[in-house]
C-alpha cells in the first residue's frame, strides 16, 4: 500500500543524514520543511520534500493543508502492563503521605504486584491493549514496556509473556525490558540479597531462555537496590545478552547514574537528583539521560536540572513513565508541555527529546524517531494549528487528527 500526504503546512523532524541522537545546543534545532509532501510505500518512508518536487501517485492521498506532520512519538519508559489502578493511593498523596511512606504500608509497587498476581494473563493482556490503543491515538508509535510488577518468577514471566503478545499483535513497535529488581517483596525485606539471587539465578535464565526481553533494568535508588546489587544484576544480564537501562536518582543521589555509565546502559531514567559528578559521567558516555516529568509532577517531587544538563552539552530524552502509581498517563503531548512548563525547555528541544532521543533510548534510532528515507512509516498528522509550538502550549488538548503506523492509517 502507498500513502501520499500533500500540502503539509510543516513537515517536522526531517533528516537527510542519520544522527543517533541530538545533544547540547543542537537540541534547539528542529529541521522542518514548509509546504511539503511525504510519500510512504509498504512500511517505509520513501521520499519527502517541498510540494513543487512532488510527482508521486498513491493508493491513498491525504491533503494536510494547514496541518503539521511529525514522526510518531517514541515513549522509551513505561510500565503500562499492570492490573487495576491505584487511585486510593492518589488520595493518600493528597493527604500528605510520601511515595516512600505509601510503599512502607504495602502500597506502591507491592500493591500492583498483588493485583497482578490475582489477574489472569488474558485479562492482563486485555487491560493493557486498551492502554496501547489510547497511546497510539495520542501519537505514540514505539513504546518500551517494563516488567516489575510480578516480583515472583511466575508473575514476572506472566508480565513478559503479555508484553511479547502485545509486541506480536499491536500496531506500534514494542520493546520489552525485564525489571525483576523493581522492588523487594515483603517476605524478603530482611533478606534483600537473597531476592537479588532469585532475580539473577531463577528469573533471568528463564527470561533469556524464552527470549522475553530486549533489555534489563534495576531500580537503583534510596530504599530500593544498592549500587553493588545493581551491578551484580546488570553483569548477569550482560552475560545473557541484555543491555542495561536503569531507574536512577529519583529519590536521592544513589550512584545509579555512574553505575549505568560503568555498565554502558542505553539509558538512565528519572534523574531528579543529578549534580556535576553525574553530568560529567554522562558526558563521557553513550548513555541517554531520560527524564520523566509526568512522574515528578504527579508525585510533587523536585524537577531534574534539565536546563543545566543541556547547557552542559548532554542529550536529553523525555518519556511518560506510564504506570498506575506515579504517572497514570501515556500522553506524550502532555509530556511535551511538562518539558516546556516545568523543565524550561524550548519546544524544539522537547520535540527532539520525544522523537530522536527516545528512539535512541530504545535502540531504535536507525528505524524510528525522524522523517527519513528508509525509516519506518510511523507519523501523525495534527489538526489545523499555527505551528509546532502550539502543541506544548495547549497542554491537555488533543491536537492529533490522523495516525499512520508501519504505513497503515490507524486512526
Amino acid at each position: 500500500m502507498s500513502i501520499l500526504i500533500t500540502n503539509i503546512k510543516k513537515l517536522v523532524q526531517v533528516e537527510e543524514e542519520h544522527r543517533p541522537w541530538v545533544a547540547g545546543e543542537s537540541m534547539a534545532h528542529l529541521p522542518s520543511i514548509e509546504n511539503a509532501f511525504l510519500f510512504m510505500e509498504g512500511e517505509t518512508i520513501v521520499d519527502f520534500g517541498p510540494m513543487e518536487r512532488c510527482t508521486y501517485e498513491a493508493e491513498t492521498i491525504i491533503d494536510a493543508s494547514g496541518k503539521l506532520v511529525f514522526p510518531s512519538y517514541c515513549d522509551s519508559h513505561t510500565h503500562l502492563v499492570y492490573a487495576g489502578s491505584r487511585e486510593i493511593e492518589y488520595i493518600d498523596k493528597i493527604k500528605g503521605l510520601s511515595y516512600e511512606e505509601i510503599a512502607k504500608r504495602g502500597g506502591g509497587i507491592l500493591n500492583s504486584a498483588k493485583l497482578l498476581h490475582e489477574t489472569s494473563e488474558d485479562e492482563l493482556y486485555q487491560q493493557s491493549m486498551k492502554r496501547i490503543d489510547e497511546i497510539v491515538r495520542m501519537g505514540t508509535g514505539a513504546v518500551e514496556i517494563k516488567s516489575g510488577y510480578g516480583l515472583t518468577v511466575e508473575d514476572e514471566l506472566k508480565m513478559l509473556r503479555v508484553i511479547k503478545r502485545i509486541k506480536e499483535t499491536a500496531p506500534l513497535t514494542v520493546v520489552a525490558t525485564f525489571l525483576g529488581a523493581h522492588a523487594v517483596p515483603a517476605e524478603y525485606k530482611t533478606r534483600q540479597s537473597e531476592f537479588v539471587d532469585v532475580v539473577i539465578h531463577e528469573m533471568l535464565p528463564l527470561v533469556a531462555a524464552e527470549e522475553l526481553a530486549d533489555y534489563i533494568d534495576v531500580f537503583c535508588d534510596k530504599g530500593f537496590f544498592t549500587v553493588e546489587e545493581t551491578e551484580r544484576i546488570l553483569l548477569a544480564g550482560m552475560k545473557h545478552g541484555l543491555r542495561a537501562k536503569i531507574h536512577a536518582n529519583e529519590l536521592d543521589y544513589s550512584g545509579g547514574i555512574q553505575a549505568g555509565v560503568k555498565y554502558q546502559a542505553l539509558s538512565v531514567d528519572h534523574l531528579e537528583f543529578t549534580g556535576d559528578a553525574e553530568i560529567e559521567a554522562l558526558l563521557n558516555s553513550d548513555t541517554m539521560p531520560t527524564l520523566l516529568p509526568g512522574a515528578a509532577f504527579f508525585l510533587g517531587m523536585i524537577d531534574p536540572p534539565a536546563r543545566k544538563m543541556i547547557d552542559s552539552g548532554l542529550p536529553l530524552a523525555l518519556a511518560s513513565d506510564f504506570n498506575p502509581g506515579s504517572a497514570p498517563s501515556g500522553n506524550m503531548s502532555l509530556i511535551c508541555s511538562f518539558g516546556c512548563i516545568k523543565l524550561r525547555l524550548l519546544p524544539e528541544e522537547v520535540f527532539n527529546a520525544v522523537t530522536k532521543n527516545t528512539a535512541y533510548a530504545m535502540g531504535l534510532s536507525e528505524t524510528h524517531g525522524s522523517i527519513a528515507k528508509g525509516k519506518i512509516a510511523n507519523v501523525f498528522i495534527t489538526k489545523e494549528i499555527p505551528g509546532y509550538e502550539f502543541i506544548p502550549y495547549s497542554f491537555g488538548s488533543n491536537l492529533i487528527e490522523n495516525v499512520i503506523l508501519k504505513g497503515k492509517v490507524i486512526a
